[in-house]
């Protein structure tokens, strides 16, 4: 039942509109002035108010702009007994749903009233909807080490403190920085990534800072960069390590004087943007090595978060694939398969190479390819995309299943590593590849490459769709 808030100093007209609104149904509460009902509105969820404009103590119109500040959503229907085309403009133009005059016609009430209370309805369902849709993944995990970090975030997320994020590749720096951003009072701006290491080094300050038409040949039209682009929201600059010096220089002058200058341009333009770093090198090192800025170093690590490899934490690993489990089964409109105990285990005892981003494959691939129950065994067979040879048999009878467990962990064929790396990616993306029909884009999302890099190893490899 929608409940309805009277803002008017004239209380037959308050007992009119009451007893109307309570014959349809809606829960009703009333107020004489202004100040009380502001009040009101600040205490109580109201899904519409009906307020008159000319009141003692406080104007209606205030009313509204304060209500307004507070609640942005709550619709407002304005009510006059000296009603104007200037006053209802500017009703409007302060976020009022509508105007009506007094005596108010009861049809036209009704109406307005209903299509207000639609408006707002629909205004909730749009902002869960995209809530939903742009939903941050959970950090999963309980051990002490995400503990730490999932404070760290609540403390200085909503500061404007700058964060350096370390660890190792596919450890979830990203995820780390969406949080930084999700907790922030920057949360209703965006946040912009940027991946250091994905842009050539001689177009990487285009793309930070922007270009005029023509400051270079290619610059056919003004381009605005990256920094512009996250103006009052957040700047996520992924794998900083492999930022060119140049780029490093003006990415300094811009979080010192929070100015830019777009290439070829002359023109200082103003950011209020908040920096967040990532990278998987140690920095320190990078600068005594001569390729990265000491001084931008401690612009950046003003906090400094580490998120620990997976084998650093496996006790997490059973909260993470269960997570994962569920999560890929609904995805795939299939019913929830278990992990057995011991199957949970060899999972812990991976190295773990690609981290949680690896993890993620694992259970893609377990799900896939074991029966009902993941196994012990079937973590062993398919730990490595690449171990058999006949992984399509595995599936046509119990005892070639076994079989094929066999032969995926006969490693004698392969002379050295890098061998059996090769053969193990080859036969990783292929499978993708096949799974996905082919589409080279979405493959490329799903192993988190670019697309340019699937491309080559495709070439490299050899590989070919076969005529179906």
């Amino acid at each position: 039942m929608a409940r309805l808030l009277i803002i008017d100093d004239e209380r037959a007209i308050r007992s009119t509109l009451r007893e109307i609104l309570e014959y349809e149904n809606y829960e009703v509460d009333d107020i004489d002035n202004g100040v009380d009902g502001l009040d009101l509105i600040k205490k109580k969820k109201f899904d519409l108010v009906l307020c008159d404009i000319k009141m003692n103590k406080m104007d209606g119109m205030e009313v509204l702009e304060l209500a307004q500040a507070h609640s942005p959503d709550l619709p407002f229907i304005m009510i006059s007994g000296h009603g104007t085309v200037e006053t209802a403009i500017e009703a409007s133009k302060k976020g009022a749903f509508d105007f009506i005059s007094k005596p108010p016609d009861l049809n036209r009430l009704l109406i307005t009233v209903r299509n207000a209370l639609d408006r707002g309805t629909l205004v909730t369902e749009t902002k869960v909807l995209k809530r939903r849709a742009s939903k941050t993944r959970d950090i999963l995990g309980s051990s002490d080490s995400i503990g730490k970090i999932k404070e760290t975030i609540e403390r200085v997320a909503p500061t404007d403190a700058r964060v350096l994020i370390t660890g190792a590749n596919g450890s979830g720096k990203e995820l780390v920085a969406r949080w930084l951003h999700e907790k922030s009072n920057r949360a209703d701006n965006p946040l912009i990534e940027v991946n250091c290491a994905a842009i050539p080094s001689e177009l990487i300050e285009s793309e930070l800072f922007g270009h005029e038409k023509g400051s270079f040949t290619s610059a056919v039209k003004q381009r605005i960069g990256k920094f512009e682009l996250a103006n009052g929201g957040t700047l996520f600059l992924d794998e900083i390590g492999d930022m060119s010096l140049s780029a490093q220089a003006k990415v300094l002058r811009a979080l010192q004087e929070h100015k830019i200058s777009r290439v070829g341009g002359e023109k200082e333009l103003e950011v209020n943007v908040r920096v967040l770093a990532a990278t998987n090198k140690d920095l320190l090192k990078e600068i005594e090595d001569g390729n990265f800025r000491m001084d931008l170093y401690h612009r950046l690590n003003v906090i400094n978060i580490h998120v620990p490899h997976l084998t650093e934490r496996i006790e997490d690993i059973p909260e993470i694939a269960q997570h994962f489990l569920e999560e890929i089964c609904k995805e795939y409109g299939m019913p929830l398969k278990k992990i057995g105990d011991a199957a949970m285990a060899a999972l812990q005892a991976l190295p773990w190479t690609g981290n949680v981003r690896e993890l993620h494959n694992m259970i893609e691939r377990l799900i896939i390819l074991s029966d009902k129950a993941i196994t012990e065994q079937d973590v062993a067979a398919f730990a490595n995309p690449g171990g058999g040879t006949n992984i399509g048999a595995a599936h046509a009878t119990p005892a070639g299943q076994q079989a094929a467990r066999t032969v995926s962990q006969n490693y004698d064929s392969f002379s050295n590593f890098q061998d059996y790396k090769d053969h193990a990616e080859k036969e990783f993306i292929k499978f993708k590849l096949e799974k996905n029909n082919w589409n080279v884009s979405k493959t490329a999302d799903d192993i988190d490459i670019q697309r340019s890099h699937l491309y080559s190893k495709i070439e490299k490899f050899g590989l070919k769709r076969t005529a179906e």
